[in-house]
């Protein structure tokens, strides 16, 4: 079950949070708009409402993560997001990055490998507000060359390797966020594609995520 109010108290937490991001170091704040606008909880099993505005991962189904806000926040910053943009994001998940995308008026194409985490997709509480987010069942190394090329690209899984496939979905003067490395940690990278095809890596911190596999699940 979820808990699909959201109340004064949930909105304070929110903007709590948004607080504790501009701690951290997240300065965009057309990113802390959008994530200040989603109600976090509604992502989540109402088991987690009390807890659901702390800066931490938590786990959804099929033995995935919803991000912590800050590295959601953190990889939004970095793919320099503008309404209109063309966005690919690998690794659906819960939705939340997804929305935090759409919510900041980029047309959104997420995909999902695992098949009972798309199948949520169906219930998605914000299908009528969000007709910019579309949803695919497919392999994330793949990605969608039908309705590529995109203005950015985010992966929100280790990638042991950054996937050929997506840079040339990429448009020239497109950027792709992406957590690069296997083993406990990753290094944040954004790599943006050159008019000449070529590439140019910039290397940030350092992040964990769930390993980003090979197929579809289910």
């Amino acid at each position: 079950m979820r808990n699909y109010q959201d109340s004064y108290r949930h909105k304070g937490l929110r903007k709590k949070l948004m607080d504790i991001l501009r701690e951290k170091g997240i300065t965009d704040e057309t990113v802390l708009a959008a994530m200040n606008n989603i109600p976090r909880h509604f992502f989540l099993d109402s088991a987690f409402d009390e807890i659901a505005y702390e800066d931490r991962a938590f786990p959804i189904s099929e033995g995935q993560t919803i991000s912590q806000p800050y590295t959601v926040a953190y990889q939004t910053q970095l793919l320099q997001v503008k309404p209109l943009d063309k966005i690919l994001e690998i690794g659906t998940g819960s939705i939340y990055q997804a929305t935090v995308l759409a919510e900041m008026g980029a047309k959104v194409f997420t995909i999902e490998r695992q098949k009972a985490l798309f199948e949520k997709t169906r219930t998605y509480i914000f299908k009528s507000t969000y007709p910019n987010l579309k949803f695919f069942f497919g392999d994330g190394y793949e990605g969608l060359p039908t309705f590529a090329p995109f203005d950015k690209v985010i992966i929100t899984a280790a990638a042991p390797f950054i996937p050929p496939k997506l840079i040339d979905q990429l448009k020239a003067g497109g950027k792709m966020v992406i957590p690069v490395d296997e083993g406990e940690h990753q290094r944040m990278l954004r790599i943006t594609k050159n008019a000449d095809g070529s590439t140019s890596e910039e290397a940030f911190d350092n992040f964990s995520f769930v390993p980003m596999l090979k197929g579809k699940q289910g």
